[in-house]
């Protein structure tokens, strides 16, 4: 029995095109060219792109300088995601131009409260040593 490959997560090719629209998203980004209004695209960090198995949709993962603000970001970029897509498909030439979901990144999140648990213990093995 052949088991399907995406059982075993993300193939060569997933991961070769989402790291090639990550790259492309950042310098559209970072150089404005989607002219998003109300938007700082210049301040957003894109921290990964997942692709679907057919490579027609992308999940980016993103955060905001600073971290904040997240929810409304995401929810911007989801609004213009066409002027996002339009600047892309001036940058890439693949067969299909993958439709773009952006989502909020928490894992520094995750990391900053996972670093926080740490010293804490820190703290209380020290207490516990000097009693």
């Amino acid at each position: 029995m052949i088991k399907n490959s995406s059982n075993f997560g993300p193939n060569y090719r997933q991961l070769r095109v989402g790291e090639l629209i990550k790259q492309n998203l950042g310098q559209i980004f970072l150089k404005n060219e989607a002219k998003i209004p109300s938007l700082k695209t210049n301040l957003i960090t894109i921290t990964e792109v997942k692709m679907s198995s057919d490579l027609k949709s992308a999940r980016a993962y993103i955060i905001p300088l600073g971290g904040k603000e997240t929810e409304k970001t995401v929810n911007i970029l989801t609004e213009f995601s066409y002027l996002v897509r339009k600047a892309l498909s001036k940058k890439l030439d693949i067969k299909f131009l993958p439709r773009l979901y952006f989502v909020g990144d928490k894992s520094f999140d995750y990391a900053e409260r996972i670093e926080k648990l740490i010293k804490q213990n820190n703290i209380n093995e020290i207490k516990k040593r000097n009693r």
